[in-house]
């Protein structure tokens, strides 16, 4: 016997592309397509990659079988198929090779395994036998008992066919024939995004997937086509879906979404259907319809794009219907035209620049809250164009806010711009510390209210130390210097707000030191940490109230402002006299647990109370006592406690508790906050109550019931512009849910206890419903 038929050689050239691509698939089951076929990539064992030359085969040849074990030779040429086995036959007569045993064929980013394959070469048939799997450039899994290849790597028919897609999808069918277009034909088949195993490996039926009598794959435009589908919910037929298509490239198709169903008190019965069309591969449009029984129909569209240089998206809404725009509780007599329209976007120019923008606009006050779209009592518009580097940062910036309380009046919302913000840090040090500069302005206007401008230059100094003892050690240096315009300050009703009207200037001086002696030592069978600090702030007394107040108004000590040099939230106000603030921080870790708690307090050499209102707690001598305690325990148990006692008689002016217990699939939830602070001149300060609870319990694997509810605690006494007696109600909800890997479901009721012009108090029921990995919502 000659050489050829000693040793196979295979000389298969591999231009062509598998015929399946990924992108959008998720995970299917058709009875008896779904076996063992996933696991069957056996342990690659050193074999024979061998090349056949096309003359290998001589005529005359011997009826006869040669077989030849592997031994872990390798050859690769470009453009063939190359495999591994542990045994290669080679059959005269029919002149066909077999490779048999752990067989592995590679072309390119393709490959095959299979425990059989022989290849006629005289038809040019590739047959794979047992345990196939075929993986394509794309990543795309086939799995199959019998493939059919040419013997250009391409796909001919199969049978018992399982497609695991590279994003998660899987898509089985009876059989399978590749046609000569490159378009493949599935008989039978069925799709869906949901895993067939439970995390513990054991099998499961899907919550949902689509039957289909004929499945089409045209590579041309990437795209599979469903003949005859219909959507099925654990295991029920419930919704055929002509026409349905989905992309293999990871694109969106053109399509309707799932529809909406809500009940609400303002209007109705709601139903909502969208479409969503794609523009192109960077570009999209979806376009809403809602249907209510106690209102007109109303009009949605949102358009995205992303470019070059970023993304933008823009959303409208549209109706005409009747409002009601104050307390009285009743509409106008005829409808107007409404909407609502919000846009965004960021673009990077270049490493270095980059512009970020957004726009808010309603046509009234209740337009958002009546049919459900945000409960925002504010709607900000905001642009701001950004430079920076390594050791600068520019911005400039504007922004305009409309709001949406009833009876608050438009005209006293300031509209900032620009807004211009820069900083530059020196790389070289200075003294021995960092010195940054800064420069900043901005411009503020009303329609009917105070405008202000406003400019400074700032210079700030830092050095950090560690003495041999192990004390840190911060000085810091500020100088700074203010410009001030502003008229029609009158308007202005909280007098401390207003400054003086024309031209004012204004210099900062201040210099501080901050100390810091960390001790550590076992406690507990932990490890804790025990910081005293204590920090000096020295100023000279500044011109304060002769400048308006802006963007310093909400001034209250708390734990995070303790130490700031300067406690105002601002630049309109700066802190200023001879202060000295003390305190700890403790920590303690022990294993699964981590506690940590700060209180301090300050002492002023002067008091101001023209600075600061009465309640504030700085506004004596001896500042109130504030800190803040967290608790956790591995991710069972996080709890945070913040609080301010009175110095006097340490009643509670603070009173702050967020709790979470419990795993991400059953917890429970408590927010409290009390502000018990007496300040009535201000009206950014006033006293509040308020408990917010939530909770969600999870059983049977998938199915979970939540709720949650905001009430208002605050009473007479607290607020006098509040009716409440202490316990109203603001919104609760309740619902069952249903979640798994590809199938998101539940019912939810919201009852509303506060009327906002025509967003009335009641109770809205809404059903949601989306399916993962189809573009489904």
């Amino acid at each position: 016997m000659d050489e050829a038929g000693k040793i196979a050689i295979l000389h298969l050239r591999s231009r062509a592309r598998w015929a399946f691509s990924t992108c959008l698939i998720a995970s299917a089951l058709v009875p008896g397509a779904l076996t063992a076929q996933e696991s069957s990539s056996s342990a690659q064992v050193p074999v024979l990659i061998a090349s056949l030359d096309d003359g290998a085969a001589q005529d005359g040849q011997t009826a006869e079988t040669t077989e030849q074990s592997a031994t872990g030779a390798t050859i690769l040429t470009d453009g063939q198929i190359d495999f591994e086995a542990d045994i290669l036959s080679y059959d005269s007569p029919s002149d066909t090779v077999t490779a048999s045993g752990n067989v592995l064929l590679r072309s390119g980013d393709r490959s095959l395994r299979a425990n059989e394959v022989s290849w006629s070469r005289p038809s040019g048939e590739i047959i794979a036998k047992g345990n196939v799997r075929f993986v394509d450039e794309n990543g795309n899994q086939l799995f199959s008992e019998n493939l059919v290849l040419t013997d250009e790597f391409e796909a001919g028919s199969m049978d018992d066919l399982l497609l695991a897609l590279r994003q998660g999808g899987r898509l089985a069918a009876r059989s399978g024939e590749r046609s000569d277009d490159g378009s493949v034909a599935l008989d039978q088949a069925a799709y869906s995004g949901c895993a067939v195993t439970t995390p513990d490996g054991c099998d499961r039926d899907p919550s949902w997937r689509i039957t289909a009598k004929r499945v089409i794959y045209d590579p041309e435009d990437s795209r599979i086509r469903f003949d005859g589908a219909v959507l099925e919910l654990f295991g029920a037929r419930v919704l055929p879906l002509p026409g349905l298509a989905v992309r293999t490239d990871g694109g969106a198709v053109s399509g309707f979404l799932v529809p909406d169903l809500r009940i609400s008190e303002s209007n109705g019965v709601e139903v909502s259907g969208s479409y969503f069309y794609r523009l192109a591969d960077n570009r999209d449009l979806t376009a809403t319809a809602f249907l209510f029984t106690e209102a007109p129909p109303m009009l949605s569209a949102q358009y995205r794009e992303l470019t070059s240089n970023g993304a933008y998206q823009i959303t409208g809404y549209a109706t005409q219907s009747r409002r009601i725009s104050d307390f009285t509780g009743v509409p106008t007599s005829e409808s107007d035209p409404r909407g609502y329209i919000f846009a965004n976007g960021k673009f990077q120019f270049d490493e270095n620049w980059s512009l970020t923008g957004s726009a808010r606009v309603a046509s009234d006050r209740t337009f958002l809250r009546r049919y459900d779209i945000s409960r925002d009592d504010r709607l900000r518009s905001t642009i701001d164009l950004e430079r920076i580097d390594e050791s600068s940062y520019l911005s400039i910036a504007g922004w305009a806010t409309q709001t949406l309380r009833l009876n608050d009046e438009q005209g006293q919302v300031p509209i900032a711009l620009p807004a211009i913000d820069y900083r530059k840090r020196l790389t070289d040090p200075v003294l021995g510390g960092q010195l940054e500069l800064q420069a900043n302005s901005l411009a503020i206007f009303r329609d009917v209210g105070q405008d202000t401008q406003r400019a400074f230059a700032r210079a700030r100094w830092d050095m950090r130390k560690l003495t041999p003892l192990g004390q840190t050690v911060q000085f810091t240096g500020l100088v700074r210097g203010d410009v001030y315009h502003s008229d029609e300050n009158n308007l202005t009703a909280t007098a401390v707000y207003r400054g003086n009207p024309g031209w004012q200037f204004r210099g900062v001086a201040l210099g501080a030191v901050d100390i810091s002696w960390p001790f550590v030592g076992e406690f507990l069978g932990g490890e804790q940490t025990l910081t005293p600090r204590v920090q000096l702030v020295v100023a000279p007394r500044f011109r304060n109230l002769a400048v308006p107040n802006e963007d310093a108004r909400a001034i209250d000590l708390e734990d995070s402002n303790l130490f700031a040099l300067n406690r105002f939230p601002g630049y309109d106000r700066v802190e200023d006299g001879i202060r000295l603030t003390y305190g700890f921080d403790w920590k303690l870790r022990r294993p699964n647990w981590e506690l940590r708690s700060n209180v301090g307090q300050s002492y002023r050499v002067e008091k101001d109370p023209l600075i600061f209102p009465d309640g504030t707690g700085l506004s004596e001598r001896i500042s109130d006592v504030v800190g803040r305690t967290e608790v956790r325990f591995k991710d069972l148990v996080k709890f945070t406690h913040r609080f301010r006692l009175d110095k006097d008689n340490l009643a509670v002016r603070r009173n702050e508790i967020d709790a979470t217990f419990g795993t991400n699939r059953t917890y429970a939830e408590i927010g409290y906050l009390r502000l018990n602070r007496d300040i009535t001149l201000v009206e950014d300060l006033q006293d509040r109550e308020e408990l917010r609870v939530a909770a969600r319990v999870a059983f049977a694997d998938y199915w979970s019931i939540f709720g949650s509810g905001v009430f208002n605690l605050t009473d007479f006494e607290e607020d006098p512009t509040f009716s409440s007696d202490g316990f109203e109600p603001i919104r609760t909800r309740l619902g069952i849910a249903y979640r798994d890997d590809c199938l998101e479901m539940g019912l939810t009721w919201r009852r509303d206890f506060v009327t906002s012009g025509d967003a009335q108090r009641g109770n809205t029921f809404q059903l949601n419903f989306t399916i993962r990995n189809l573009g489904f919502r």
